[in-house]
């Protein structure tokens, strides 16, 4: 730590700080996460593949390195930023300390920067591409110097502005499946930690066979994007049988498998860019195979049923999301890292809004009526409430067993208007806050 290091953001502001971890110069696109833990799942997300992440909570790393706690074997990131590393962590599970983890993991870090500031840019101007230099390699060196000379400056800010994310989900597809456990030692490890199934009521289920029940017997197919790891485990907490297969599998050889629900995985990148992945979703869809996506699989899936998204000015990426569900009026608290969104107004006749974002009414969930399918933006593995949409699970599981569920009850569902929606929330909130 300590060697020289600076944020160059395409717009051309500089960020001067103290490089960790490894050393070098690497672009990526500059998001930030708001979240006040949890930042080894962050690390892990697959989701992240491509960016430069900052951390908008001062401290990181107290807690140090806890590989039971993973989302994928790895790390996907471009860069990471803190404010205040803390290279002494202190908690009875720690295994070593966030630094040593970038180093073996090849990822540039960024500290003692005004990340308050960086975040306030990113919010006003949008997520863009930016560049870090840590080091004193001659390659480093190089790129100092450029940004003191105006002209070089303007061309360092031109290969900035070009970088792209491609490749995304080939890039980290399958990796969580190399940590992968059994059903028994994942519900003997979430017993221990309480993060056993909650029921819909909030009641936790911890006898795993009362857990498991409905889900015993049956298969379902993890459709890869860039999965992460919890997903599985609250798959298998419920009894299931899971089978994880890769991005590029086609719809004849997932349903070749014959399960008995598939999985929509979350990951990263423009969901637009995936043509063939949404190709074969459509196949599975004809097939009438209950199916259940979160985040990048939510979008995907409505993609593949005609929908339209669109790229967010900074996005979501944080464990404080408040999400409305239409049906009952409750608003829970989600996990979420996407920078896309389904358009509310491109969803076709038989897809009706379930969940919106009750800060700016985009669409947080959709529920098909011709189809036995669902899908979410958020993360209800993540523990953001914290376990408050972990239901949605056992949703599926119902689904699964039976697979005319939510077209035996589509007359309850109506279109629902988001942006009235949303402005009937902030009336409610606005209420609330007065009383």
């Amino acid at each position: 730590m300590n060697s020289k290091a600076c944020l160059v953001l395409a717009n051309g502001q500089i960020f001067e700080g103290c490089g960790f971890g490894s050393f070098g110069v690497v672009i990526g696109e500059a998001v930030f996460t708001t979240g006040m833990t949890g930042y080894l799942e962050t690390l892990t997300d697959p989701s992240y593949f491509g960016q430069i992440v900052t951390q908008t909570f001062p401290l990181i790393g107290n807690y140090g390195l806890i590989h039971p706690d993973f989302e994928s074997e790895k790390s996907h990131l471009r860069g990471y930023i803190v404010r205040d590393l803390c290279d002494m962590p202190s908690n009875f599970r720690s295994e070593g300390c966030l630094e040593e983890f970038l180093k073996s993991n090849g990822i540039i870090g960024l500290c003692g920067i005004d990340t308050r500031c960086l975040t306030k840019t990113l919010r006003e101007a949008g997520v863009m591409n930016a560049m870090i230099i840590s080091g004193d390699s001659k390659e480093a060196e190089e790129y100092f110097n450029a940004l003191k000379n105006p002209a070089e400056k303007e061309k360092l800010l031109e290969k900035i502005r070009a970088y792209k994310i491609t490749g995304a989900v080939e890039a980290v597809s399958m990796n969580a499946s190399k940590i992968e456990e059994s059903a028994d030692v994942v519900f003997k490890t979430s017993a221990e930690y309480r993060a056993v199934p909650v029921t819909k009521d909030g009641l936790k289920v911890n006898d795993p066979e009362e857990a498991m029940k409905n889900g015993k017997g049956k298969k379902v197919v993890l459709w890869d994007f860039g999965a992460k790891a919890n997903i599985r485990r609250e798959l298998l907490k419920r009894g299931v049988d899971v089978i994880t297969v890769p991005s590029d599998t086609s719809a004849n050889e997932i349903l070749h498998l014959n399960p008995d629900g598939i999985m929509l995985s979350n990951g990263p990148g423009d969901p637009s860019d995936n043509i063939k992945i949404i190709e074969e979703i459509k196949k599975i869809c004809e097939s009438k195979k209950p199916i259940f996506g979160i985040c990048l699989g939510h979008q995907l899936l409505a993609l593949a049923r005609g929908a339209k998204t669109s790229k967010l000015k900074y996005g979501h990426r944080g464990a404080n999301q408040p999400v409305k569900q239409l049906l009952t009026g409750r608003v829970y608290i989600s996990s979420q890292n996407h920078g896309y969104a389904v358009n509310n107004e491109s969803l076709p006749k038989y897809a009706v809004l379930s969940f919106v974002n009750a800060n700016d009414g985009t669409c947080e969930g959709i529920t098909y009526t011709d189809i036995p399918a669902f899908s979410v933006q958020f993360h209800p593995e993540a523990s953001a409430g914290p376990l408050d949409t972990n239901f949605l699970f056992d949703e599926f599981i119902d689904l699964i067993n039976n697979p005319h569920l939510l077209s035996n009850f589509s007359p309850k569902f109506k279109r629902i208007d988001a942006t009235q929606c949303f402005a009937n929330t902030i009336k409610e909130t606005k209420a609330l806050q007065m009383s």
